[in-house]
């Protein structure tokens, strides 16, 4: 559940205004209809990122990695590119009578653990105390006191050890935001992070396009001289994974003082918006994280369609590909610089 609102995404168009151009511009729209938009908001222009798991680069080197491909039909002059659908993925038979053990997969490069079983699939309750729940927090404007909170963030696992992720309809403007990890009943365990710089698309800061509905946040170190993450930890972001995903879905309520926690398995709103059944998400948990609870990434921040939903009871989230991870290497790269 996000802001009860919805913004209509500016769409642009190409037309023809010859007859003997006609076929070039057809080509050209093919090219461009549907695809995800990115460029600085404020900072260096980004570029795609290299791969489903989206490593940090190296700080004070630009980062110049290719395009994630994207499971999908390819685009149309009437259609928008699909993103994968879990549907049609298939696993591949082993070579052999015996099959050979599968590894377990490599965990986020956090102390998180995962979520003990917290009861059946699609549940609301309080969110234990455990490290993975410590990189969720709430963000607020001015002091951090009960009932001055307005959205949700998470730690973003990266080199610079000082990014968050959220929903880019909870803020454009960093001056007084801070950051508390951990936060619960008035108290914030871990400190606080002054949020210094927001990273969205141009997609969403000139349209609102839903589909871009995420932001990636710059802080700054505490009094201390400590990094967020040094500290509580970070989820690495997740891209292209399959819509049939279970999740754990974290957020603060606004009118709460302790975080919301349910797991279930999203579905597909759209080519590029996620959907989970999980009750009583108010508003405030918006910037919300998903984190699949087979690989430890997060691959969704509740946001995107109505601006994370209009009832409690539905949560939506902008489907995270190759735009997302883009945006990230543009923080990561001006955090570095």
């Amino acid at each position: 559940m996000g802001q009860h609102r919805r913004r209509t995404p500016r769409r642009r168009f190409l037309a023809p205004t010859l007859v003997t151009t006609a076929l070039s511009v057809l080509t050209v729209a093919v090219v461009v209809v549907g695809t995800h938009s990115l460029s600085p908001r404020a900072t260096a222009v980004a570029s795609p990122a290299t791969s489903a798991a989206v490593a940090p680069p190296v700080p004070g080197t630009p980062s110049v990695p290719a395009a994630v491909p994207v499971t999908g039909t390819e685009p149309s002059v009437s259609s928008e590119p699909s993103a994968p659908d879990p549907a049609t993925e298939s696993a591949t038979p082993t070579a052999t009578a015996t099959p050979t053990p599968t590894p377990a997969p490599t965990p986020a490069p956090t102390t998180a653990a995962p979520t003990p079983a917290d009861g059946p699939l699609g549940t609301t309750a309080t969110a234990p105390a455990t490290p993975e729940a410590a990189t969720v927090g709430a963000l607020f404007t001015g002091t951090v006191r009960p009932g001055n909170h307005f959205c949700t963030a998470s730690v973003l696992h990266s080199t610079t050890g000082n990014l968050l992720l959220t929903a880019a309809h909870c803020i454009d403007d960093p001056s007084g935001v801070t950051f508390a990890p951990g936060y619960r009943d008035g108290k914030a365990p871990y400190g606080t992070w002054r949020v210094t710089a927001v990273h969205t698309t141009t997609g969403w800061s000139h349209g609102g396009d839903q589909d871009e509905d995420f932001a990636v946040l710059e802080t700054a170190a505490d009094d201390s001289g400590r990094r967020v993450e040094d500290v509580v930890g970070g989820n690495t972001l997740g891209t292209d994974e399959p819509f049939g995903t279970t999740v754990r879905l974290y957020g603060y309520p606004a009118g709460g003082e302790q975080p919301l926690l349910c797991t279930n398995t999203t579905g597909r709103q759209s080519a590029y918006q996620r959907v989970v059944d999980c009750p009583d998400y108010p508003g405030g948990t918006s910037g919300g994280p998903w984190i699949s609870t087979a690989t430890g990434h997060v691959v969704g921040a509740i946001g995107g369609y109505q601006q994370g939903g209009d009832t409690d009871d539905i949560s939506y989230s902008a489907y995270f590909d190759h735009t997302i991870a883009a945006l990230y290497q543009e923080a990561a790269a001006a955090a570095a610089s």
